[in-house]
């Protein structure tokens, strides 16, 4: 037998004796929880009270656990799980796609089921952080985490190569471990329920790849080695995020400081136009430039049950998670598709200058916000700029300036219906809803204007091979197969 056959046979024999052992362990702590056991129950509640007791009182280190917490909740969990999914399915990597779904949702399956056979209490701690919902073992942050970070190991790593490789590995092993121990820092959960979910986890996880292997063996593939070779080897090229780069040379490398200097000029520059028009406004105007004071009083004096729920639907829309899961998801999609970084960049680049910009701006005017009831309350910043118009105007914007430079057929014109929507529905909602003037608005608008204009400029975000006029798709620089068709796979 050759010796690759063995090495490979006794790595699979490892790989079966640790999610064994996994599955004994938490067959073990299942049994001591639920007889509870004095031993295991004097050391949890001596760990939770001690653990607890090293961030309590200490309010950075206490955002900062919670912080990692987050990382683990469900929300987060199934983005990291929703958009790889994209990824793969976009690329045609159905297999892969159905494992991450399925072992993810096993995991949201698994955690109710346990916690209601066990039925064990929170742990009570002298200083409560936070407060758990459901029972305590296993824990759900914790499962989640081992499992969904690691399905995502295991589908992605045959991408990674070299010291790549061993930084994906430190980073999801370190964060899987932060998550399990940040629950015992907040005092919802014992020691025994973080150890618990990450036995039954890596169990979980053994299972579902040795599921995909049966998968592989039927479709005639070679047996693997996921631990080390990942899901699917032969699925490197479709895996990777991006196409390699060229090698640079120092006049490419020049061209981005350029870029980036003159990204970072101009955001200085368009930031002082509006705030200089904020002053002007607030302190040189007569308070009612542009109806300032007289429209917000008729929205209010106007305002319908209907008007409340419509208002508050596309200011929900233009708030910063719904913001920040349309950006996270164009850049998942483009990155699918296209296989280049530019249209990232470029998304983060609007992204990322328009809140800073706004913040900064918010900062120095500091202007009250509208003398009428407002429907929203505890609002962190002022009036001016308002946040939300600006952050949806650059957004939409942005994504119909890349499908317009990326795409070909009329479809891609489409576009420009949500990029003008969303923002006349965000600023009329942010008025309506007494959060801000004409004025805020207008200086949001203007800031998105000049900001797009400028990093489309110098970014450039349709690479080379979009479509031009006179150019049929298919032929040399037309853009649709360069663009918005995935790149062809590489021979295995």
């Amino acid at each position: 037998m050759p010796a690759s056959v063995i090495d490979r046979q006794r790595r699979s024999l490892v790989v079966l004796i640790a999610v064994t052992v996994a599955a004994l362990v938490f067959a073990v702590l299942l049994v001591m929880v639920r007889l509870q056991w004095p031993p295991l129950e004097s050391i949890d509640r001596g760990a939770a009270s001690g653990i607890n007791g090293l961030v309590a009182g200490d309010a950075p280190l206490v955002a900062a656990v919670k912080a990692v917490t987050w990382l683990g909740s469900s929300g987060v969990l199934w983005a990291v799980i929703g958009a790889a999914a994209i990824i793969l399915a976009l690329r045609k990597q159905w297999r892969l796609a159905a494992y991450l779904l399925i072992t993810g949702a096993g995991a949201l399956v698994l955690d109710p089921i346990l916690k209601s056979l066990v039925g064990r209490l929170r742990p009570v701690v002298a200083h409560p952080i936070a407060h758990g919902t459901g029972n305590s073992f296993p824990s759900g942050h914790s499962l989640g985490s081992i499992v969904c970070y690691g399905a995502v190991l295991l589908v992605f790593l045959p991408a990674a190569r070299g010291r790549w490789r061993t930084a994906f590995i430190t980073v999801i092993v370190a964060l899987v471990a932060l998550i399990g121990i940040s629950r015992i820092l907040l005092g919802v959960h014992y020691l025994s329920d973080v150890v618990g979910a990450w036995a039954i986890g890596i169990a979980w996880l053994g299972v579902t790849a040795v599921a995909f292997e049966l998968t592989r063996h039927a479709a005639g593939l070679p047996v693997t080695d996921p631990v080390t070779e990942g899901l699917e080897p032969e699925a490197r090229a479709d895996l990777r995020p991006a196409q390699p780069e060229p090698a640079e040379g120092k006049a490419h490398t020049r061209d981005r400081g350029r870029v980036a200097a003159g990204i970072g000029v101009a955001w200085v520059l368009i930031l002082g136009i509006v705030v200089g028009l904020g002053e002007l406004v607030t302190k040189a105007g007569n308070g009612n430039v542009l109806g300032d004071r007289t429209i917000p009083h008729w929205f209010a004096a106007h305002r319908t049950p209907g008007g409340d729920s419509w208002s508050l639907a596309f200011s929900t829309l233009g708030a910063t998670q719904a913001i920040l899961v349309v950006a996270l998801a164009t850049c998942v999609v483009f990155l699918a598709i296209t296989r280049r970084w530019l249209p990232v960049v470029f998304i983060a680049t609007v992204m990322s200058g328009e809140l800073a910009a706004f913040l900064v701006a918010a900062t120095v005017v500091k202007r009250p916000r509208p003398d009428v009831v407002h429907l929203d309350h505890a609002l962190p910043t002022s009036s001016y700029p308002s946040g939300h118009v600006a952050a949806t105007c650059c957004l939409y914007v942005a994504v119909a300036i890349l499908v317009i430079g990326c795409a070909r057929g009329w479809w891609r014109w489409l576009f420009l219906i949500p990029a003008v929507v969303m923002p006349v529905g965000v600023a009329i909602s942010r008025m309506y809803r007494g959060e801000h003037h004409p004025t805020d608005i207008l200086g949001s608008l203007l800031f998105a204007a000049l900001w797009l204009t400028a990093v489309t400029v110098l970014i450039k975000p349709r690479a080379p091979g979009a479509p031009r006029a006179g150019r049929r798709a298919g032929q040399p620089g037309s853009g649709e197969p360069a663009e918005l068709r995935p790149a062809p796979r590489a021979l295995s």
